[in-house]
C-alpha cells in the first residue's frame, strides 16, 4: 500500500516498489516534447505509448542488444546524457553494428515538481541528441526517484549477419589499435576530491562526448579481425577477454598508449577509481609486471574508462592507413599500441614493452 506523497525535504517517507516512479504529469509533459524519429523499422516507439515498443528486423540482419546504467560525473544533465548515451552506444559499434532503438532508465533526486521536469527533460534532450546522431530512436524507458542523477539505456542494432564484430578473432600478425586515450577513471576520481585541474577534466569530457561511430565504420572499411570498446575493466581488462577468446598472446607498447592530459599526474599521486584495485587483480596476465610496474603511465591499463574508446585487431597492413583515417575523421589520438603474436606455451598472455 503506497502513503501519501511526502513533503519534498521528506526523502526517508519516500515509497518505494513502482511508487517510486517520476509522476505521470511531469513524464507526460516532458515527453510530449520529444518528437519521434519513425524509423521505418520502429513499428511501435515513443509516440504509440504502448507496454512495449517493436521493432522489425529485415532478411539478413541480427539484432544486437546491450544495456549499461551509470550515475552522473558531470553536473549539467544535458551533457550527461550525451556522455551516457554514447558510452551505450559503443557496444554497438564494437560489434559493427547500427545502433535502431533506446529505452532510457533515469533515477531522479528528489526535488520540486518543476525541477525534477527541467533535469529530465535535459537529460533525455542530451541522450536523444547523441542517439539522433547515430541513427537511432528512442522509443520508451522508465523513471524513478533516487539519490542521485543517473541514466542507463537499454540499446539495439542491426548487423549484417555475415560481418559481426567479435572479441575472439584476433590472428597472429595484427596490429592492435587504440582510438581514445586513457584516464576518465583517474580524474575524475580526483575531480571528487578536488584535485583536478580544470583543463584536464574539460579535456576528458570532450573525449567522451565522441561518438565511436565513425571508428567502428573505419575498423569495417579495414576489414578489422577483431574489436570491442574500452570500459570498466580497463584496457588490460578488455584486452585480455579478446586474447583469452582468441587464444594468442599479445605484445603492448606502453609509450605507444594515449592518455588524456592529467592522468599521469593523477595516478602518480595514488589517486585511481575505486574500481581500480578490483581490475589491478588482472596483472596476474601480465608476462612481465615488476618490470612494467616501474613506468608511471602501467597504473592506467587498469583505468575504468567511461565513454571510452575502440580497440581493434587489424591486420597488419591495414594498420597504419586506417590510423590515419580515424584521425583524419576526429579520433586525433587513434595509435597503434602492439601487436598480436601466436601463443607460446603457458606464458602469460600480455607482455609490456617500456
Amino acid at each position: 500500500m503506497e502513503t501519501p506523497a511526502a513533503p519534498a525535504g521528506d526523502r526517508l517517507m519516500r515509497c518505494r516498489g513502482c511508487g517510486s516512479k517520476v509522476g505521470a504529469a511531469v513524464l507526460e509533459r516532458v515527453l510530449g516534447r520529444i518528437d519521434p524519429e519513425n524509423l521505418p523499422d520502429v513499428v511501435l516507439g515513443l509516440e504509440a505509448g504502448e507496454d512495449a515498443a517493436a521493432l522489425s528486423v529485415p532478411p539478413g540482419q541480427t539484432l544486437l542488444q546491450s544495456v549499461d546504467m551509470f550515475p552522473a560525473i558531470v553536473d549539467d544533465p544535458y551533457v550527461f546524457g550525451q556522455i551516457a548515451a554514447n558510452h551505450c552506444l559503443s557496444d554497438i559499434f564494437a560489434m559493427g553494428g547500427r545502433p535502431r532503438t533506446a529505452l532510457a532508465v533515469a533515477a531522479l533526486p528528489l526535488a520540486p515538481e518543476d525541477r525534477m521536469e527541467v533535469t529530465l527533460e535535459e537529460l533525455l534532450q542530451g541522450a536523444r541528441r547523441v542517439l539522433h546522431r547515430a541513427g537511432a530512436e528512442l522509443v520508451g524507458g522508465h523513471t524513478l526517484e533516487g539519490p542521485e542523477l543517473a541514466l542507463g539505456l537499454a540499446v539495439s542494432g542491426l548487423a549484417d549477419s555475415g560481418r559481426l564484430l567479435r572479441k575472439g578473432a584476433m590472428a597472429p600478425g595484427d596490429r592492435l589499435i587504440l582510438t581514445k586515450p586513457l584516464g576518465t577513471g583517474a580524474l575524475f576520481a580526483a575531480q571528487m576530491r578536488l584535485k583536478a585541474k580544470g583543463r584536464w577534466i574539460q579535456g576528458a569530457q570532450e573525449s567522451m562526448l565522441r561518438s565511436n561511430q565513425q571508428a567502428a565504420g573505419s575498423f569495417l572499411r579495414h576489414m578489422v579481425h577483431a574489436c570491442t570498446d574500452v570500459s570498466g575493466f580497463g584496457l588490460l581488462g578488455h584486452l585480455f577477454e579478446m586474447v583469452r577468446d582468441s587464444n594468442v598472446q599479445v605484445r603492448i607498447s606502453l609509450p605507444a598508449v594515449p592518455l588524456l592530459e592529467g592522468a599521469i599526474e593523477t595516478a602518480g599521486a595514488g589517486i585511481h577509481s575505486s574500481l581500480h584495485p578490483q581490475n589491478l587483480r588482472l596483472q596476474g596476465a601480465v608476462r612481465n609486471p615488476r618490470l612494467a610496474s616501474r613506468a608511471p603511465a602501467f597504473p592506467l591499463l587498469f583505468d575504468p574508462q567511461t565513454a571510452g574508446g575502440l580497440l581493434a585487431s587489424v591486420p597488419g597492413q591495414h594498420a597504419e592507413t586506417c590510423v590515419e583515417e580515424l584521425r583524419a575523421g576526429g579520433d586525433s589520438e587513434a595509435a597503434i599500441i602492439g601487436a598480436v603474436e601466436a601463443k607460446e606455451g603457458g606464458r602469460e598472455p600480455i607482455a609490456i614493452d617500456l
